[in-house]
């Protein structure tokens, strides 16, 4: 049973987030959802036509130039960064007391350092899992040893 009545749980990957609140002892519920519609596309989607090319003095040949970053890179901080600003927003509206972040360890980091420090402070755990795809009512059995070691 969580000790913090006002439990958020924010489970997400680098598509998809999912804000879940405990509805008393073992039970949640889902609350918002959230789909990054840009990464389901390919690369070349998101980025320029094709990349630019060089032509070395002396020479006829040309060389493609690699795009300095990955537009799905790119996307996918976008997209954590606004998941942040969501539980930022709920933060300062005091919406919740304590913080679950569930999201794979590619997807945890850029999402954490995107909080800013009163959302960061009510964080009680962090688990490292891709469970975004995960039934509500199976995911208590993850967060439960996080929400009862607060």
């Amino acid at each position: 049973m969580p000790k913090r009545s006002r439990l958020l749980i924010v489970v997400a990957d680098a598509e998809h987030a999912r804000f879940i609140r405990s509805a008393g002892g073992a039970k949640l519920h889902g609350e918002t959802a959230f789909d990054s519609t840009a990464l389901h596309k390919q690369s070349s989607d998101l980025g320029a036509d094709r990349p630019g090319a060089a032509m070395h003095t002396g020479s006829t040949a040309h060389h493609a130039l690699a795009p300095r970053h990955d537009p799905k890179d790119l996307e996918t901080a976008k997209f954590a960064q606004f998941v942040a600003r969501q539980v930022n927003a709920a933060a300062a509206e005091d919406a919740f007391d304590a913080l679950v972040l569930v999201a794979p360890p590619h997807s945890l980091e850029p999402l954490r350092a995107a909080l800013d420090s009163s959302a960061d402070a009510r964080i009680i755990g962090t688990l490292p899992k891709d469970l975004v795809k995960t039934p509500i009512g199976a995911l208590w059995a993850h967060i439960e040893p996080l929400v009862i070691a607060s």
